[in-house]
C-alpha cells in the first residue's frame, strides 16, 4: 500500500470512529448538540480561544505534499500553503529529519551563548543574498519591527542626522505589531489601536511622483513588498524600483524589502528583489523560511552592523536550535534541489494554463503574478467562489476582497496545476 493511500485510509477510518461515537451518544459531536450552544463546525474548547479569526468551517487533521485531510476523511488540494508557508508541501521528510534529529539533542538555550545551528543558518542565508548579517526572531511581524527599529537606530546614532520616517505603501501588509501595522497601507488593521506610533508616511505604490514628493530630511527608510500579496498580488515596476534604489543612495535613506511572503523562492528567484537588479539594505524573512515550524529573520548590510549593538535588540525565542535547524534543511534544499528555478517555471504554466482556461470569463479582469504567487482579479467579490472551490477540494484564499490568490508549493505538478485550474474554471463559468 503507498504511503499517500495509507493516509487517506488512517483518516478515513477515524472519521468513521469519531461518527459512531456521535450517532451512539458518546462522542464529543453529541456533547456539543446536546449542549445546543455550538456553532456547527466548532466545539466547547473552541470557546477558549479569543475570535480573532473568522475561521473556515473545517478540520483538517493531515498533510502530505501538496495534500490535506480533514477529519471527515476528505482530500483537498492546498494552493494556500498555509498562506506561503510550507513551500515545501507538508511534512517535507528532510525537515523532519533535521527537526527529529535536534529534537534528541537541545529544544533551547538562551541567545547568550554561541548557538551552531543559528550561525550555520546565517551563513546559509549571506552566502546566497546580498545580505551580510542576519538577526533571527520568531515571525514575519517581529522581523519587519526589528527592520523597522534598526533603520532609525542606524540614522539616528551611527550616520547622526536624527532621521526617524519610514515611507511605506498604502495597500501594503508589514504585520500586527503596533509598529507594523501602522506601516501597513491599509486602515481596516489599525481600527480600534490608536494612537499609533509616529513617523510613517504612506503614498501609492509604483508612482515616482508620490515618491518624489514624500521624501525628506526626515525619512530614513522606504519599506515595501516586491509584490503587494495581501494588497492584491500587485508586483513592483522595474522602472519605480530603479527611481527608488538612486533615490535612497542619493539621499542616505535605507531601502528595506518585506520579503516575508515573496522570499524563499516562491516568486521564481530565492529573494524576489533579484527579479529587479537591486539590492536592499535590510529585507526580512519568514512564512517560507522554516517549512512551517515558526521562525523569522531580519537581513541587513554591513555598515548597519554598528546599528545593533549588544543590548540594543533581542529574542527570547529567535533562533532556538530547533528553529534553525528547519531554517538550514528548508534553505539546504531550496537552494540545491533548484526549486526557484522550478517555481519559476511552475508558475509560468499556471499563469498560462489560467489565461487559456478563464478567456473570455467575463468575470475575470486580470490574472497577474510572479512565480508561484498569482492573483485573479474578479469583478466581484470572491468570498463564494472561494467556498466552491473547498466543496471541490481545492483551497484558496483572497488577496482583498476580488482577487483570488493562488499559493501552491514549490514542488506542484503540473498535473495538480491542471488540477486547480479546472476546478476554478468550473467556478467562473456559473
Amino acid at each position: 500500500m503507498s504511503e499517500m493511500k495509507a493516509v487517506e485510509e488512517a483518516v478515513q477510518s477515524n472519521a468513521a470512529a469519531v461518527a459512531a461515537s456521535t450517532v451512539a451518544g458518546t462522542g464529543s459531536g453529541n456533547a456539543a448538540g446536546a449542549a445546543g450552544s455550538q456553532p456547527a463546525g466548532t466545539s466547547a474548547s473552541a470557546e477558549a480561544l479569543l475570535p480573532t479569526y473568522a475561521r473556515f468551517p473545517l478540520t483538517l487533521v493531515k498533510g502530505e505534499g501538496s495534500y490535506l485531510w480533514d477529519d471527515q476523511g476528505k482530500k483537498y488540494l492546498d494552493f494556500m500553503s498555509g498562506i506561503a508557508v510550507t513551500n515545501l508541501g507538508h511534512a517535507p521528510q528532510r525537515i523532519k529529519e533535521a527537526l527529529v534529529k535536534q529534537l534528541d539533542e537541545l529544544w533551547h538555550v538562551s541567545n547568550l551563548f554561541r548557538i551552531p545551528n543559528q550561525e550555520d543558518a546565517a551563513a546559509l542565508i549571506t552566502e546566497n543574498s546580498c545580505g551580510d548579517a542576519v538577526f533571527f526572531c520568531n515571525s514575519g511581524a517581529e522581523a519587519n519591527e526589528a527592520a523597522i527599529k534598526l533603520a532609525r537606530r542606524y540614522q539616528q546614532l551611527v550616520a547622526k542626522n536624527g532621521r526617524y520616517e519610514i515611507i511605506t505603501f498604502e495597500q501594503s501588509f508589514h504585520g500586527r505589531t503596533l509598529a507594523t501595522l501602522t506601516a501597513t497601507g491599509q486602515e481596516k488593521v489599525k481600527e480600534g489601536f490608536g494612537p499609533l506610533p509616529e513617523g510613517f508616511t504612506y503614498i501609492p505604490y509604483n508612482d515616482i511622483e508620490a515618491l518624489k514628493s514624500a521624501v525628506s530630511g526626515k525619512t530614513a527608510a522606504i519599506m515595501l513588498e516586491m509584490v503587494q500579496a495581501e494588497g492584491g498580488i500587485i508586483p513592483a515596476q522595474r522602472e519605480f524600483l530603479t527611481y527608488m534604489k538612486q533615490l535612497c543612495e542619493e539621499q542616505g535613506i535605507l531601502l528595506i524589502v518585506d520579503e516575508i511572503q515573496t522570499g524563499m523562492g516562491r516568486t521564481g528567484k530565492l529573494f524576489a528583489y533579484e527579479h529587479y537588479g537591486i539590492e536592499p539594505d535590510i529585507f526580512t524573512l519568514a512564512k517560507g523560511l522554516g517549512s512551517g515550524f515558526p521562525v523569522g529573520a531580519m537581513v541587513a548590510k554591513e555598515k548597519l552592523r554598528e546599528g545593533f549593538t549588544a543590548g540594543s535588540h533581542g529574542s527570547t525565542f529567535g533562533g532556538t536550535p530547533l528553529a534553525t535547524a528547519a531554517v538550514k534543511a528548508t534553505i539546504e534544499t531550496i537552494v540545491g534541489d533548484e526549486l526557484p528555478q522550478r517555481a519559476a517555471e511552475h508558475g509560468a504554466y499556471l499563469i498560462q494554463q489560467l489565461q487559456a482556461k478563464l478567456a473570455g470569463s467575463p468575470q475575470v479582469k486580470e490574472i497577474r503574478g510572479l512565480g508561484l504567487i498569482v492573483g485573479i482579479e474578479c469583478t466581484a467579490p470572491v468570498a463564494s467562489l472561494i467556498k466552491g472551490a473547498q466543496e471541490q477540494g481545492l483551497l484558496v484564499l483572497t488577496a482583498g476582497p476580488n482577487v483570488i490568490r493562488l499559493l501552491p508549493n514549490l514542488l506542484v505538478t503540473n498535473e495538480e496545476i491542471d488540477q486547480a485550474v479546472d476546478i476554478i474554471a468550473s467556478l467562473l463559468e456559473k
